[in-house]
């Protein structure tokens, strides 16, 4: 699989629901994803991660913090079992986007895909938790 110079459309679309919203977190960090650039992309053969490259004087979220959080998924043709996605956030600035199968390996070609929040509908009471979870662990 060869490294394009720009998002995939499946990046874009997570990425977007990922971000969706009022919060002034998921604002700030859509700002950021909107200016990012494609660092690098890793496949691990049950998935990815894509890294992004920001200004270093991109506005970053307040206190710097650091977490994952995921609540989109997406069924992905030939994907059997669907696919699972993590935004890692460091320093307060969008840093990795993990996708990854449940135990299927990740194809060579995507001909099809569709997305949507894990439980149908966004929980905000849960995002913000994994928020505030890990960022009580790291700090």
């Amino acid at each position: 699989m060869m490294l394009s110079d720009s998002f995939t459309p499946l990046e874009i679309a997570v990425m977007r629901l990922l971000l969706a919203g009022d919060d002034p977190v998921l604002v700030i960090l859509r700002e950021q994803f909107d200016q990012a650039k494609l660092q690098s992309r890793k496949f691990t053969g049950v998935g990815f991660y894509t890294r992004f490259a920001v200004s270093a004087d991109i506005q970053r979220l307040p206190g710097n913090p650091s977490f994952f959080f995921g609540d989109v998924e997406a069924a992905i043709t030939p994907i059997q079992h669907g696919a699972g996605f993590l935004l890692r956030v460091t320093d307060g600035i969008v840093d990795f986007l993990e996708g990854y199968t449940y135990d299927e390996p990740w194809p060579d070609e995507i001909t099809g895909f569709t997305v949507g929040y894990i439980e149908g509908e966004r929980d905000m009471r849960k995002v913000k938790k994994m928020w505030s979870q890990e960022c009580s662990i790291l700090d």
